[in-house]
């Protein structure tokens, strides 16, 4: 097989190919290195790449030479977004202020792919310390869509989803605080699992007060993978989940791959979730894409919503949500000393009181026991990953009136209410718009049922093979 193919293919047939001998490790990582020096200066999904990569490729094939055990992902490339610590690697967070960090340790899960024989290749591109669903910092500029080049990749892990789309490696590490692994892997057309909370372990980021804004999103950010298929998700997440005592929130996870085949399911299917307005084409093919699947595998769907606070109301509990989750008085000392996002600006400016603080911990209970009694009677929550496709790079969100809806910044209502609840949920696409844009279908599920949540998209994934064609629109 030609190296110039290699990058095409899913993570679970490259370590196949390594470990059988039809490939080694070296050439691999470069045909990845290629893809990337040929496609990231358009899309701009990496920004600091691993120099010692092919080194660590060629000492993974003179340790299978030689006999020695291999991992799951010897001599498989992956990149981590630039908000993960990497050891040795340049870690800047996406921001002025910490542009020329180099960690000194690697995270949980960046260790466990490296010890699993995964070959780290490069951090990509990230929102300013994760505050925003686009990807666009003042280090690196904006990360833009390989379906077109003059539309957004979304975030903050755009960076992540445009390099797995784009055949820059099949394996990315993100990060989902409100959405973050989802609503990209919608917008650039790929697959993205956020696992229940705290099944896969974080530490030092969002546990440990190394830098100002790492340990934000506490009680909220998952890690989790993005990938072209949902085998290769799986194949990641048996290798970064289990429980690690330095993160105080992480918990086991038995994932059963496969159990919730052998019975029915009921979908509860909300296309508008929250009073949530969405565009007219997004509605169409997720809903065509539902039904499909249902009939397929003869699964009930009730049209059916939780009793949740309208959308306002659901926003300002995660706001005031995030607003605990941060030290704000040293993230004000850093907005006063380097230009910071439009996010984190109207974060830091805003006065938080103590009541609006305690009223939202209150009701974001209330919201994850009404998820709790909607997940007796239904096994997942579908919905659209985003209410609407990808609009212009360079914008947060779209123009009031654009892309379908009124109010261009309610443009992704759906994917944060499970950083609220702590659900696992996962995106799919499931088609394209007439102007070749991606849709996704979000699926979110019980408390430790990620299982099922893979058993689902698997059955979108059968009856919606996606076109990986890796074309590019817009301007050059």
């Amino acid at each position: 097989m030609r190296k110039a193919i290699l990058w095409q293919l899913s993570a679970v047939e490259q370590a196949d190919g390594v470990r059988e001998g039809r490939w080694s490790a070296e050439m691999l990582t470069t045909a990845v290195l290629e893809r990337i020096a040929d496609v990231n200066p358009r899309l701009n999904a990496y920004v600091t790449m691993n120099d010692q990569a092919l080194d660590e490729a060629r000492a993974a094939d003179r340790r299978q030479a030689a006999g020695e055990p291999t991992g799951p992902l010897h001599g498989v490339p992956f990149s981590v977004k630039d908000l993960i610590p990497t050891k040795g690697l340049r870690t800047t967070l996406g921001s002025l202020a910490h542009q020329d960090w180099v960690p000194d340790q690697d995270e949980i899960s960046v260790a466990r792919l490296r010890e699993a024989g995964g070959i780290l290749i490069g951090k990509t591109n990230t929102r300013e310390l994760g505050y925003g669903v686009v990807t666009d910092n003042e280090l690196f500029g904006p990360t833009r869509n390989p379906w077109d080049v003059g539309m957004t990749a979304a975030g903050s892990s755009g960076g992540a989803a445009a390099a797995v789309a784009a055949g820059m490696g099949s394996i990315a590490l993100g990060s989902d605080g409100g959405g973050s692994l989802r609503v990209p892997a919608a917008i650039c057309g790929v697959f993205a699992l956020k696992p229940t909370f705290g099944v896969v372990p974080l530490y030092p980021s969002s546990r440990l007060p190394l830098r100002t804004g790492l340990n934000s999103w506490e009680s909220l950010e998952c890690i989790g993978p993005i990938t072209r298929t949902v085998a290769d998700s799986a194949l990641v997440m048996s290798v970064i989940a289990g429980v690690d005592v330095r993160d105080r929130h992480s918990v086991p996870l038995d994932m059963g791959h496969g159990t919730s085949r052998q019975r029915d399911l009921v979908l509860g299917y909300s296309p508008s979730l929250a009073g949530a307005e969405v565009d007219s084409e997004v509605a169409e093919i997720v809903e065509a894409a539902v039904r499909a699947v249902a009939s397929r595998q003869s699964w009930i769907v009730r049209e059916a919503s939780p009793q949740l606070p309208a959308l306002p109301d659901l926003r300002e509990i995660f706001a005031a949500t995030v607003a605990m989750d941060t030290d704000l008085e040293e993230l004000r000392k850093l907005a006063d000393h380097v230009t910071v996002s439009p996010d984190i600006r109207e974060l830091v400016d805003r006065q938080w009181t103590g009541d609006e603080l305690t009223r939202a911990r209150r009701n974001r209970q209330i919201v994850y026991d009404t998820m709790r009694r909607f997940g007796e009677l239904h096994d997942v929550l579908l919905t659209p990953t985003t209410a609407t496709p990808a609009f212009p790079v360079g914008m947060r969100f779209p123009e009031d009136g654009d892309c379908g809806i009124a109010d261009g910044r309610q443009w992704s209502p759906f994917a944060f209410l499970s950083n609220l609840t702590g659900q696992p949920s996962v995106s799919i696409p499931v088609g394209r718009t007439r102007n070749g844009l991606p849709v996704g279908v979000q699926v979110s599920g019980r408390h430790f049922a990620d299982d099922t949540l893979l058993d689902v998209a698997q059955a979108f994934e059968q009856a919606h093979p996606w076109d990986h064609s890796f074309q590019y629109g817009g301007p050059g």
